[in-house]
Formats: structure tokens, C-alpha cells, sequence
């Protein structure tokens, strides 16, 4: 009998052993790692509690991301990424940090391993002071094999440490962050649905030459120098309509099933924006952040707006779920409606009158006789600072105009 109460004990202690194993303090501050070998994209994660309640935010320079779907078990993390159909999903350590993976779950193969540690104040290692200043503008050439494009990029540097982005035709780079280390600088971001890493040098000569790495795959050399003059191709000059037509005509069914079209009465002597739109896009992301509350102080002006949502996957409740979600999470009281799948060919094939499709987000202007005025390809958000600013300036003037029509 004593025998048997001693085993039983000897289980017992061996259970709370166990227990209080899996109940590791998970650490408030975390400086995570994606894991594409041989680089790792680093970023700034922080976990908060209020109540029974976990939130978790993510850092990129200026930008703060806010999640409030978070779970936190006795030893494990999941981190439902905002509108994006992501998740982080780790196991808490035995010293209360982070050892997982980013996953894209529409993507059954997406996953980028992960792990974390207490944070330094630098995203990257800096072995030696700074040798120069990567501060100011830059004319970028980004190549891929045969494939090619130019870009604007934008830095400020305080020491060692590096801030900034890239802006191209078809929309930016968001908000970047990193070190200069020597000649060397290293900036990342992280948004819930993308990783960058971009990696250069100055040369002796003044030229920058360096590598961008976007999640597991895929990556670009580029080269830059400075250029306080250069700029890409108009934003309104790169869609336009085909011979023979002056108005878009579309027929797609709202969140709920609904058809809904631009002749319907809603519409009938209104100024209408029609936003080409994506929940998997970042940029997208951006500018429903600006014309969600834009919309809510100007619709009694005679103005609405139209989402089409063009998703990942052809089934509708799977993208109305997704855009239902992102409306609520992105304060955009507007109309969207389930246009088609995230494919720049289906898209131009799904708006005929357009010549095409060449980014998400494009956002047409339409005037109150319904003919179509303007269109505005890709857009470059606010981590580009005074060039969302002229946008912004832009956008409102333009609309302005069509009111007084």
C-alpha cells in the first residue's frame, strides 16, 4: 500500500512537472525572425493583455499594426493577421519567446518558419559605424532575369539606424525599417500578408547596388543613385479606357448576393468611385484605410464608392467572408461587391472597356452623367510621406471638380 501511494505521488509530481513546463511566461517584447535562409527578415512584435483579453501589435517604422484575434494557450501562440487570410502560429519556449511558423492559409504549402528574442533596439546587427548616408532620393532599377522596372526610393538616416521605402508605378513598398552597418544598409517589413527584406551597398563610385527578397522565393537585384529629379510615369496616364467607350459597365453581386451595377438609382447623378481592390493587398490595405473614413465625411456631398473585390479563390463565400472582414476591420462603410478572382488578366477580362488591369489597387473617377474621367493605377500609400500627400491634395481637388459639374 505505502508502495502504491509513493508511485501515485511519484505521478503526480511528475504531472505538475510537466504542467508547469507548458506554462511559460510568454515575454511582452518580441524581435521575431522569418526564417528564408540564408537571410531572416526581422521585425518588431508586442504582445498586450486586457482583461482575459490578448492583443498583439507589429512595428514598421512609424506604422503600428493592431491585431485583437490572438490566442495564447499554456504553449502555443496563433496571431490571425488583421484582413489577411494569415496566421502566426508558434510554440512559447521555456524563456517565454516564439518558435513557429508565418503561414498563408489559402496557400496549403506557405509556410515560413520563425523564432524570436528579446529585442535589442536594432532590427539588425551593426558590426561597425556608419560609413556614409544613405539619406535622400534615389533613382532605383529593380531587375529580375529579363524583367525590369524603376522605382523611387526615399531614406532617412539617424546613425545607424535607417528608415524609408520604395515607390513604383504600381504602388510602394510601405513602411521600412532597419541598420547601416559600414557601407551596408539592411531594411524589412512585415504587414500580415508580405515580408521584404532589402539589402545594399554604396560603392566608392556613389552607386548603390543591393538584393530584395520577398518571403521564401522570390528575389531582384537592383542598382540606384541619387536623383532629386527623377520620377516615374504619371499614375493616370497607365489605364485608361478602349476606343469607343466613355463609360465602365459591370454587373457583380454585393456581400450578400445581391446584383449591383452602376445604373441602378443609388448611383443616378453622383460623383462614383469604383476601387479595384484586393484583401490579400497590402496597398489596397493602405488606401481603404484612407477612403473608408474619406467616405463617411463626404457621401452627403453626392458621393459613393464601389469596392470590387477581386479574391484569391473563385468561391463566393469564401471572398465575401474575406471582404465582410476587412470592411468591419477597416472602418469602410462603402459598397463592395465579389468581382472576380486576384488576376490581373481575369480582371481586365471581367471590365472589358478597360485596356487593362495593371495594378491592384486602380480607382476610377466617375462623374455624375457616369462617364468615366479619370483613372488612377496602383497607389503609393503613407510611408511615402510627401508623395501620399500630393496624392491626397490630388484626390480631393479632382473630386471637387466633378461635384461642381
Amino acid at each position: 500500500m505505502k508502495n502504491h501511494l509513493l508511485l501515485v505521488f511519484c505521478m503526480l509530481l511528475l504531472a505538475c512537472s510537466k504542467e508547469e513546463k507548458k506554462k511559460s511566461v510568454l515575454q511582452e517584447k518580441h524581435l521575431v525572425k522569418l526564417d528564408i535562409s540564408p537571410d531572416e527578415i526581422p521585425f518588431e512584435l508586442v504582445f498586450k493583455k486586457s482583461g482575459e483579453k490578448w492583443f498583439a501589435e507589429i512595428y514598421n517604422a512609424e506604422e503600428v499594426l493592431e491585431y485583437d484575434e490572438v490566442t495564447v494557450s499554456d504553449d502555443s501562440v496563433k496571431i490571425t493577421l488583421g484582413i489577411f487570410d494569415a496566421d502566426l502560429l508558434a510554440a512559447i519556449t521555456e524563456d517565454g519567446y516564439l518558435q513557429g511558423a508565418f503561414v498563408k492559409n489559402h496557400l496549403p504549402d506557405y509556410s515560413v518558419p520563425l523564432s524570436s528574442t528579446r529585442p535589442t533596439g536594432k532590427r539588425f546587427p551593426v558590426s561597425v559605424k556608419p560609413e556614409v548616408d544613405f539619406s535622400g532620393r534615389w533613382k532605383v532599377d529593380f531587375r529580375n532575369g529579363d524583367n525590369s522596372y524603376e522605382a523611387i526610393g526615399v531614406f532617412e538616416q539617424i546613425e545607424d539606424k535607417i528608415k524609408g521605402t520604395f515607390l513604383t508605378k504600381l504602388g510602394d513598398y510601405r513602411y521600412l525599417e532597419g541598420n547601416v552597418s559600414g557601407r551596408k544598409f539592411s531594411l524589412s517589413a512585415f504587414d500580415g500578408s508580405h515580408a521584404y527584406l532589402f539589402t545594399g551597398e554604396l560603392e566608392e563610385n556613389g552607386k548603390m547596388t543591393g538584393e530584395f527578397r520577398s518571403g521564401p522565393n522570390y528575389r531582384e537585384s537592383f542598382s540606384a543613385e541619387r536623383n532629386e529629379t527623377f520620377e516615374l510615369p504619371d499614375a493616370y496616364s497607365l489605364s485608361y479606357l478602349k476606343d469607343g467607350y466613355d463609360k465602365l459597365d459591370f454587373s457583380f453581386p454585393d456581400l450578400e448576393g445581391n446584383p449591383v451595377s452602376l445604373s441602378d438609382p443609388k448611383y443616378k447623378d453622383k460623383v462614383v468611385l469604383v476601387q479595384l481592390f484586393g484583401t490579400w493587398c497590402p496597398n489596397c490595405m493602405d488606401e481603404t484605410r484612407f477612403l473608408g473614413p474619406w467616405y463617411d465625411r463626404n457621401k452627403d456631398r453626392g458621393v459613393e464608392i464601389i469596392g470590387l473585390a477581386f479574391e484569391y479563390k473563385p468561391d463566393f463565400e469564401y471572398a465575401s467572408s474575406r471582404v465582410k472582414k476587412s470592411k468591419q476591420k477597416l472602418n469602410a462603410n462603402y459598397t463592395f461587391l465579389v468581382a472576380g478572382e486576384s488576376n490581373k488578366e481575369k480582371a481586365s477580362q471581367a471590365l472589358p472597356a478597360l485596356n487593362q488591369v495593371v495594378a491592384f489597387p486602380t480607382l476610377i473617377y466617375i462623374d455624375k452623367k457616369g462617364k468615366v474621367r479619370h483613372i488612377h493605377t496602383g497607389f503609393n500609400g503613407p510611408g511615402t510621406g510627401s508623395h501620399y500627400e500630393k496624392w491626397v491634395e490630388d484626390h480631393n481637388k479632382l473630386v471637387n471638380e466633378l461635384l461642381k459639374e
